[in-house]
């Protein structure tokens, strides 16, 4: 008689584990807890889970009623604004999305598809008067585009009901808005975009604000230069170049 002990099948105790769908069941409940404790927890020590950088600010009131109407004609369905840390997107639209550049939307412009390019960076990138083409006719300066005409914003004066109330309604989930921001943002609204109204300390509350008549009607103050204010101050606040050569210098000490 042979005294060789009959071999232990592999995976025994997993396949005990599939059949018994209470056992399963516990310790399917104790994976995704000790998985979410471990994701969790940590939010609870920390007093922000976004590393701010210099630069950032809130959006103008002009430049929140461009995005107001961005979001309202679904741009966003379309056009992304987050640049993944992929070389080939870092090298065709600029230096990756920092989490502290949608630290004040609301709601964020992520996107999870593109139709057309992402529009993260895309402030300076081209003129004002390209924007309005683009806007009033795509096919003119991009002949492949499939965007449909916007031109019907150059033609419709801007309406926002109550800047103040928007301002408030921000200032509420973070936001940080001072109280003469809510007071002026009418006054603001309006004077961003015509160069013969006084912006007073427009510049001083909102660094590195673009006052300019946006889409070449000085006459009235349209939803167009909402729309391009708001594109054309895309990507622009953060000096990405100095953040890139910390993080270099930063590297460099860790190894």
């Amino acid at each position: 008689m042979s005294n060789d002990k009959p071999k232990k099948e592999p995976f025994e105790g997993h396949k005990k584990l599939e059949k018994n769908i209470t056992l399963l069941a516990a310790a399917t409940f104790v994976t995704v807890a000790i998985g979410g404790i471990v994701e969790i927890a940590p939010l609870f020590w920390i007093d922000n889970t976004i590393e701010e950088v210099e630069g950032m600010r809130p959006y103008t009131p002009l430049e929140q009623a461009g995005r107001d109407i961005y979001i309202r004609e679904g741009c966003y369905v379309c056009h992304s604004q987050m640049i993944r840390p992929f070389r080939d997107e870092v090298e065709r639209y600029g230096h990756y999305s920092l989490a502290a550049e949608s630290m004040y939307d609301h709601p964020f412009q992520w996107g999870s598809k593109r139709t057309g390019p992402d529009l993260a960076r895309v402030g300076g990138r081209y003129s004002d008067a390209w924007h309005v083409q683009h806007l009033i006719d795509p096919r003119s300066v991009v002949p492949e585009s499939i965007m449909p005409p916007y031109s019907f914003l150059a033609e419709t004066p801007l309406e926002v009901p109550d800047a103040s109330a928007t301002l408030t309604a921000l200032r509420r989930v973070g936001v940080p808005y001072s109280d003469i921001d809510i007071e002026m943002a009418k006054t603001d609204l309006f004077a961003q975009a015509d160069p013969d109204l006084d912006a007073g300390d427009l510049e001083e509350r909102y660094p590195k604000t673009q006052i300019r008549d946006f889409d070449g009607n000085p006459d009235v103050v349209t939803e167009m230069d909402a729309l391009i204010a708001y594109l054309q101050m895309l990507g622009t606040l953060v000096d990405v170049d100095s953040v890139a050569a910390q993080e270099e210098l930063a590297e460099e000490k860790g190894r």
